[in-house]
């Protein structure tokens, strides 16, 4: 179905991993469009509570978009190769009803870096390098990383790492809210999968209704609090806040009906 990437599902999680090695997991069109399918697919199965987003081997996450597609392209293709990779993938896994965590096993560079900052949350391995390289190419991060590299890390950190095309190693990504756990290369998919588990104890309606009242929250045209209330009070009509409030108040576990 897919030839460069695998989709595995295990129980209520679901694992996608990037599987071009010799490349290093490099982002090209049919890849993007790949990935698409495969997280809208993932979305819309009742089963799958959280995904894991990971890539093939030891040496790289995803290394950077694949460069040979775009190196010839006018003023005019540039624009149309970022918005259409913004809208297909990017944006699309940001607004993603089913969480999905980023295992960063290795570089996670230029667009490799802006796939996993798409995602809800990230935990590396302790091998794991980040950056946003670009203006040593001459251009800048076209897939978003200008918007969300500043709200995780702050204003100073994300213009120092963008202006200097430095990377990171996996502690300073740490200490600096770009990934919220560090772990070995040998733990990084099990932890993962253990913080899916968790996840998937919880509503899943909920999570959809908390994703998108946070994402209100970074949209210079929304009003964060105002998508909370709209979102808060629909939860009211769901069968999930009542299996809740009702387990709670019968000190059971809740048996959430699902998405």
């Amino acid at each position: 179905m897919y030839n460069n990437i695998e989709v595995k599902e295990e129980s209520s999680l679901a694992t996608i991993t990037i599987n071009r090695p010799s490349k290093l997991n490099a982002l090209n069109k049919d890849t993007i469009k790949e990935l698409h399918d495969a997280f809208k697919a993932m979305d819309k199965d009742k089963n799958i509570k959280a995904i894991i987003l990971t890539g093939s081997g030891e040496k790289a996450f995803v290394a950077g978009a694949d460069i040979s597609e775009f190196a010839n392209f006018s003023v005019k293709e540039g624009g149309k190769l970022a918005a259409k990779g913004q809208k297909l993938l990017f944006d699309f896994v940001e607004g993603l009803s089913t969480p999905v965590i980023a295992a960063v096993n290795g570089f996670a560079l230029g667009g490799g870096l802006e796939l996993a900052m798409s995602c809800h949350f990230r935990v590396a391995s302790d091998n794991a390098r980040m950056g946003l390289p670009e203006v040593s190419l001459g251009v800048i991060p076209g897939y978003g990383g200008t918007q969300r590299l500043p709200q995780l890390v702050g204003k100073g950190i994300a213009m120092e790492m963008i202006m200097t095309a430095g990377m990171i190693d996996a502690n300073r990504a740490h200490e600096t809210g770009l990934v919220n756990h560090v772990v070995s290369q040998e733990e990084l998919l099990d932890f993962c999968k253990k913080l899916g588990s968790k996840i998937s104890n919880n509503s899943s309606v909920a999570i959809s209704h908390a994703i998108k009242a946070v994402n209100a929250g970074f949209k210079h045209d929304s009003n964060g609090y105002a998508a909370e209330i709209k979102a808060f009070g629909e939860c009211f009509g769901t069968a999930d806040f009542e299996e809740g409030t009702t387990a709670f108040l019968e000190k059971r576990k809740a048996d959430f009906p699902g998405k």
